[in-house]
């Protein structure tokens, strides 16, 4: 069978077509049974077919599927006080994918800075091997000249320091930065852990230098480190948090948390998102929480 060509090419996928999965196995069209070590590239946190999961979204679907941000939405509050109250964060952005939440959290630690009148503070550093998605303004960040060719002039704002050298980010540092943005545990660049203490420099080097800190939790959060969050292994408290994949257990959701008084820069009309946070997105990450936060999951 070959690929239908209706179909973008921008993957180069495997031609193999899944039909149902349950747990950690997924069944193919063929009926042959595979056991399912990609998870949806970090996605499915608790498999296929959880019926945490489905119970939830399939009394949602009967409820109400989408409002927009234009009215209070419960079920978002929900879950954003559960993040809160699990975290070092203050305030919750709900959005639908990695991207959408790298890219909000750079817009808040600009933003942060413009409305305490450092309006030259807008460069963000990054790591070497760094990926942190595919929009335009995250191809500048990401490390790899193979993701931005074609693509035309490079978002201005981002600076590159080698992963895990802190020489390197003390030579760069100025007034002009608005945030350091890292991955505890680097994903693309080849699954690499930060060196022991390296978390925990660059947040000095941030507060000394008036910047903030970025944890990218986008691929290592929502407990694949063994904790909820990556950062919590570490003694900082970053600034924001960028949070996505496992957040929704398969369902389309992102988030951008920040400290309340970074998070308070985002006024009305300064980011938005139509889907972002809707109903059926919100009961699915929380019944994510819910099953992560039980007594003695990640023991």
């Amino acid at each position: 069978m070959t690929i239908s060509p209706s179909i973008m090419t921008t993957y180069g996928r495997i031609d193999i077509a899944f039909t149902h999965g349950e747990g950690s196995f997924l069944v193919a069209e063929d009926g042959k049974k595979y056991l399912d070590y990609a998870s949806g590239i970090a996605v499915n946190a608790f498999g296929h077919c959880h019926p945490k999961l489905v119970e939830a979204l399939q009394d949602q679907a009967s409820k109400l599927w989408h409002t927009s941000n234009l009215y209070r939405i419960l079920e978002q509050e929900t879950v954003a006080e559960k993040l809160v109250a699990n975290s070092c964060a203050d305030r919750v952005f709900f959005c639908n994918s990695g991207a959408e939440a790298t890219e909000g959290a750079v817009k808040v630690a600009r933003r942060y800075a413009w409305a305490n009148g450092e309006k030259e503070r807008t460069e963000i550093i990054c790591a070497t091997g760094a990926f942190h998605g595919r929009t335009l303004a995250m191809l500048a960040a990401n490390d790899r000249p193979l993701f931005r060719e074609g693509f035309g002039p490079s978002a201005q704002g981002f600076t590159h320091v080698e992963w895990g050298d802190i020489e390197s980010l003390k030579q760069v540092i100025g007034k002009h930065v608005a945030a350091i943005l890292v991955e505890p545990v680097q994903g693309e660049g080849g699954a690499r852990k930060a060196p022991e203490g390296y978390l925990k420099l660059l947040n000095d080097i941030a507060k000394e230098n008036g910047s903030l800190l970025i944890s990218d939790e986008v691929q290592i959060g929502m407990g694949r480190s063994g904790t909820l969050f990556a950062y919590q292994k570490e003694d900082i408290e970053p600034d924001i948090i960028a949070l996505a994949k496992g957040l929704g257990g398969g369902f389309p959701v992102g988030a951008v948390m920040a400290k309340a008084e970074v998070g308070d820069a985002m006024v009305p009309g300064t980011h938005g998102s139509t889907f972002g946070g809707n109903p059926l997105a919100m009961r699915s990450a929380n019944a994510v929480l819910e099953l992560l936060l039980e007594n003695d999951f990640f023991e």
